[in-house]
């Protein structure tokens, strides 16, 4: 089972396919060096295989490669956030508080 997080610009999201299968996507908007993260989704046939896991995780890859700031309104995105305490410095430090992440360490 190959799976892949591939940037769609032209749709706003990034997708994440299985054997070339989009069974997945998180929707965004980079305005300036803020990427704002609305809502994931994932074939609800194929929960609980970490396919959400990976498709937030290259998200935020992709964020951090291009410089950016992300906006974690999807709340998937922020659980995420806050067990991988690695990524809260992609939420600029006056944001953490409004998405609960004012405590969580770097």
């Amino acid at each position: 089972m190959d799976t892949t997080v591939v940037d769609v610009p032209e749709k706003g999201r990034f997708e994440v396919r299985i054997d070339g299968r989009v069974v997945g996507l998180a929707s965004y908007h980079v305005d300036g060096g803020t990427m704002t993260l609305p809502h994931t989704e994932v074939d609800p046939s194929l929960g609980g295989r970490g396919i959400g896991t990976a498709l937030v995780a290259g998200v935020l890859d992709a964020a951090r490669e291009r410089g950016l700031h992300v906006l974690p309104y999807c709340s998937f995105v922020r659980h995420f956030i806050q067990e991988h305490p690695d990524t809260v410095d992609l939420v600029a430090e006056s944001d953490r508080p409004h998405f609960g992440l004012a405590t969580a360490d770097r």
